[in-house]
């Protein structure tokens, strides 16, 4: 584990300059957004719908999952969230995205 952590050290420092606290907070933070995208992708295909959200008070948040034990604050902080949920009512508005013909095209 020791010489794995000194490999994501050397890779954050080295390759990526992260060089201060608040760099590598901003990275990680930014790599959320993969596992952001995965997740709300999986949820629709299955009938959830999502919203990140990132507007919100940080360290409120950050004392609420400290204070359930979720985090520690010494070595981490929330970035974003996601709402999951299913919708009470259907939108009053069709889907405006256009046929897939309309929109693709493949050559030879």
């Amino acid at each position: 584990m020791e010489a794995r952590l000194k490999l994501y050290q050397a890779f954050q420092e080295n390759d990526l300059a992260l060089t201060n606290e608040r760099a590598l907070f901003d990275w990680a933070a930014k790599q959320t957004y993969i596992a952001m995208g995965n997740m709300m992708t999986a949820a629709s295909m299955i009938g959830i719908d999502s919203c990140p959200i990132e507007g919100f008070h940080y360290a409120k948040a950050n004392q609420i999952l400290a204070q359930a034990g979720l985090i520690n604050p010494e070595k981490e902080g929330i970035a974003n969230m996601i709402s999951f949920g299913y919708r009470l009512h259907d939108p009053k508005h069709p889907r405006s995205r256009k046929p897939r013909q309309e929109v693709i095209s493949w050559s030879d």
